[in-house]
């Protein structure tokens, strides 16, 4: 096996089976914070969960979730077919060695569909989702793998947003989108995933790089008006009630066209994700 091939697998495996710091000190802060007594116990069991996931490199959910990657090139780097490949099979060896949930459908496009097909047992069979690569200044050639999970998925939101040439109009829709997608989760608290474009590809790319960026510790003032109004829902851990339906949001605004539409998409992430590592290649 090559040191790349190998590099991925274990990013994938951190990925799969572990919080970064900034998020577990997201957990501490609302342990710390929350009133309510069912509330707080459901805060505390994911961040155990969490650490025991940590310490087994065991998966920190049964949804062992879908590989999403990130790759940052730097002006001297080189990106070729071969070290795609290398990275496709880093990602295989890791789902086996998760192990991730065997969710591969088998057949064709109607197979795949219906899933008339049946699963693949393979956990590896199980293939990512198209790279998205990302020109950056520093000298580096860094990977971020991201789980992504079936549940946001279902309350992600892509929407156009009119935004009446007004910062608070665009901030009011997105937490009106996110407060019953927050409800619908179940599995919070969460952390809000946002990306504005200028097209559906675009705003989603860019909600995909804030989840790949983001950090729990900084908040930028955009991003914590987001939070703040949504939390004031007091939806709460497992829809308890509380004041922690939402530990933090990634947000990433790229360029805009003259229009009176922005395009803003939205992922609920659940109470596990951003399930992320990354790796210099």
């Amino acid at each position: 096996m090559s040191n790349i091939i190998e590099k991925v697998a274990d990013c994938l495996v951190r990925a799969g089976s572990t919080f970064r710091e900034d998020q577990k000190e997201a957990y501490r802060k609302a342990i710390a914070d929350e009133q309510i007594e069912s509330s707080c116990w459901v805060v505390k069991q994911v961040l155990d969960n969490a650490l025991v996931a940590e310490k087994r490199r065991s998966p920190l959910c049964d949804d062992t979730g879908i590989p999403h990657l990130f790759l940052e090139v730097g002006p001297n780097k080189c990106v070729t077919g071969a070290l795609l490949e290398e990275i496709k099979e880093g990602v295989r060896q890791g789902l086996r060695q998760l192990p991730g949930r065997p969710m591969a459908i088998k057949g064709g496009d109607y197979a795949r569909i219906d899933q008339s097909g049946g699963l693949d047992e393979d956990s590896g069979a199980l293939a990512p989702s198209p790279i998205i690569i990302k020109p950056v200044d520093e000298d580096v050639l860094r990977l971020t793998v991201l789980m992504l999970g079936g549940g946001p998925a279902i309350r992600g939101i892509t929407q156009r947003v009119f935004h009446k040439h007004s910062v608070d109009v665009v901030i009011e829709e997105i937490v009106n989108r996110a407060k019953p997608a927050v409800s619908q989760l179940g599995c919070s608290p969460c952390t809000l995933a946002i990306g504005i474009g200028r097209s559906q590809f675009e705003a989603t790319s860019l909600m995909m790089e804030a989840m790949a960026k983001g950090d729990f510790g900084k908040q930028s003032d955009f991003e914590k008006r987001i939070t703040d109004k949504v939390n004031e829902a007091k939806v709460g851990p497992l829809g308890l009630g509380g004041k922690h339906s939402v530990l933090a949001t990634f947000a990433k605004i790229g360029p805009q066209r003259a229009s009176g539409v922005r395009i803003v998409a939205l992922r609920p992430c659940c109470c596990f994700e951003p399930r992320r590592a990354s790796v210099l290649l």
